[in-house]
């Protein structure tokens, strides 16, 4: 019986001991200044959030570690920048749809660590059909460091408030290939995707051109993808968690 007992504590030693070496590299109560960001939604109120990485609906297919809230955190400075991107979309009949912003340093070690698991493909199929996942991080659509992790840079998309639905961009956000690409033309032949559309072309110029125009800078692989141009922290690499609670500290 003294032997079972032991097994079984012992047992349940090492399975604390696994989980606890799962959440290595999250968020601790490390000491950290987030007194520069902001909830998003405070200061745009009409935007719509659709956090992916607090969900499972993303390319790893399970919530990524140091998203605690379905929240979007943004430092003032580009919070601010985006309420006027916002207010003038509105006018054109459009909301902003955020699906990332602030991304902690644990987050991008874990997709890192996630990138070295040959096995682990289990949303291949929705957001890497054309690629083998061992050249994900060759060819930089995993890398070791994020400019959202800095808090200036945001991923989203727009709303048509008309229809009532997200806009058609022609893939997934999230999508690693070549039809991510902003620049990809009307009738280019795009891999797995049908050629990108004239609307579908005109609705990524919409949402760039209105993000150009007041201060951010685009990035050429992801059409969803922007960086404040004179970000605040330009050169830290943050690591408090995504939660109301972390910009109260």
């Amino acid at each position: 019986m003294k032997k079972y007992l032991f097994s079984v504590i012992l047992f349940c030693t090492l399975l604390l001991f696994s989980s606890c070496n799962d959440k290595k590299g999250c968020p601790s109560s490390a000491e950290y200044d987030a007194s520069q960001f902001v909830e998003l939604s405070e200061i745009v109120p009409d935007v719509i959030l659709e956090i992916r990485y607090f969900s499972t609906y993303n390319f790893i297919g399970r919530r990524i570690p140091g998203y605690e809230q379905p929240i979007a955190l943004l430092t003032r400075r580009a919070a601010d920048s985006l309420r006027v991107v916002s207010d003038e979309l509105k006018e054109k009949g459009f909301r902003l749809k955020v699906f990332d912003a602030y991304r902690p340093q644990c987050a991008v070690d874990y997709f890192m660590k996630w990138a070295k698991d040959s096995n682990d493909t289990l949303m291949k199929q929705y957001f890497y059909p054309e690629l083998d996942k061992s050249v994900l991080v060759p060819q930089e659509y995993i890398a070791e460091h994020s400019g959202h992790t800095h808090g200036s840079t945001i991923d989203l998309t727009l709303f048509d408030m008309n229809t009532e639905k997200e806009v058609d961009m022609g893939c997934t956000y999230d999508y690693f290939g070549l039809a991510s690409h902003p620049d990809v033309l009307p009738g280019q032949t795009i891999g797995a995707y049908k050629p990108i559309s004239e609307e579908q072309y005109k609705h990524r110029m919409i949402l760039r051109e209105a993000m150009l125009a007041h201060g951010f800078k685009p990035y050429d692989c992801e059409w969803w993808h922007f960086t404040l141009k004179d970000e605040p922290f330009p050169d830290t690499f943050f690591n408090f968690p995504v939660s109301v609670e972390a910009l109260t500290k």
